[in-house]
């Protein structure tokens, strides 16, 4: 069951959207596709006859279509490419659901039900990517406003004070308009409906199911200290507010996840002084003095709040994994994309974990954030605003090379100057 805002005429997605001109799409298509036919090997002839029918698209419609290879290809490359995530070891196993056909609201929502379900498969975490219609040119698809499909809520009562997710308060208002009525005594971690947009700007709320958002329960494995505070969170992070761009290409609506590692939940969620804060109670919990200085009571709590929600997920049979062993699998990826021949692409304040950073391989790499396409981004303003082609992988002149160069400072001092 949807409700509706009919009243909604903005497009905020619009305004998010990278703005490439045609030799810029003409670009990135050509490289994508040159990629493609490389790294699959799928011979010269081919690559050419491919290059030839997307050059013809783009000069007759300015935009052209991916095959299905295409678009799996894509996404891989996209997560392989991305700076700010860790959990890359595994980009080659990554499900892809071409779901392109599908444009009406409601049988999106279906679909994003089945993702959730099937991502957490009894509690073995597969990693999905779900991949709903594109741009193509002034219209824009439907898409999911939430940042994940699970949410939860965040109120300020009558007294001012913050009950849920502080990052959630204005979303949570924003269902509330829409007709969402949360419980009468409301609580820590109320789950938030769905909020779609569909192509007439209309925001669309979709409840969904208890079975299909299997949550799970924090407990200590030493002793019940924990379990007063009544702590849970939800088992599949399934990101929904970043937009895919392939080859020049971007598709807003396109949901995945992977699964938890630890300290995203205990250090950040639940321990960030903008999100729940709950080092406090939780050292309270433990018997610590939180008085005490220097203040190395938060140091034990961040601690114990690990082990508590390692324990918990691994109690339910639910996949995750330490920062000690993503440090590890990054490694790993480290080295495998150099002896491909590929450079790396990372961003170190988000590679590096928050918990025990220095004891981590990881806070003694050196990283650079290439801005590669295939890429996910959330604003072209932000994020995606110097994501290009890198043509490392091709033997170009130097002449070749010097010209990219000069196109790429003009138009990146164009943009800064709009």
């Amino acid at each position: 069951m949807s409700r509706i805002d009919t009243r909604a005429a903005s497009d905020p997605l619009r305004r998010r959207l990278r703005r490439l001109g045609p030799l810029e799409r003409r670009e990135e298509a050509v490289a994508f596709v040159r990629r493609f036919h490389r790294e699959n090997e799928l011979g010269a002839k081919a690559c050419r006859r491919r290059e030839a029918e997307v050059r013809r698209a783009l000069r007759r419609d300015g935009w052209y279509e991916h095959t299905p290879e295409e678009l799996a290809f894509g996404a891989r490359v996209a997560w392989r490419d991305h700076a700010r995530c860790i959990g890359r070891l595994h980009w080659k196993s990554l499900e892809v659901r071409d779901l392109r056909a599908i444009e009406d609201p409601d049988e999106m929502a279906a679909f994003l039900l089945d993702h959730l379900a099937d991502a957490h498969g009894g509690g073995r975490i597969r990693s999905i990517i779900s991949i709903f219609a594109p741009v193509r040119g002034a219209e824009t698809p439907c898409y999911v406003e939430s940042e994940q499909l699970l949410r939860y809520a965040g109120y300020i009562d009558a007294e001012g004070r913050t009950i849920g997710d502080p990052l959630n308060i204005e979303l949570t208002r924003t269902i509330a308009a829409l007709g969402w009525e949360p419980p009468e005594v409301p609580g820590m971690f109320d789950m938030l409906p769905v909020l779609l947009r569909d192509r007439a700007g209309r925001r669309l709320v979709y409840e969904i199911p208890a079975t299909a958002r299997p949550e799970v329960r924090i407990s200590h494995p030493d002793g019940p200290a924990l379990d007063a505070l009544g702590l849970r969170w939800y088992a599949v992070p399934v990101v929904s507010g970043m937009i895919l761009t392939i080859g020049g290409i971007d598709y807003p609506c396109a949901p995945f996840n992977g699964y938890y590692m630890s300290t995203e939940i205990a250090s950040r969620d639940l321990a960030d002084e903008n999100r729940y804060d709950l080092l406090e109670p939780v050292a309270r919990a433990l018997g610590e003095d939180t008085g005490a200085e220097p203040p190395l009571w938060k140091d034990r709590a961040l601690l114990e709040l690990n082990r508590a929600v390692l324990h918990s997920f691994s109690r339910d049979g639910v996949t995750m994994i330490d920062h000690h062993m993503a440090s590890a699998q990054f490694m790993e990826f480290n080295q495998r994309e150099r002896a491909a021949g590929r450079p790396p692409s990372a961003q170190w304040s988000w590679i590096v974990p928050p918990q025990a950073s220095s004891a981590c391989p990881v806070f003694h790499l050196p990283m650079t954030d290439h801005r590669m396409v295939p890429n996910f981004y959330r604003s072209g303003a932000d994020d995606g605003a110097h994501l290009r082609p890198n043509h490392y992988e091709e033997h170009r002149h130097r002449y070749r090379q010097r010209l990219d160069r000069w196109k790429r400072e003009i138009r990146d001092w164009n943009r800064a100057k709009t």
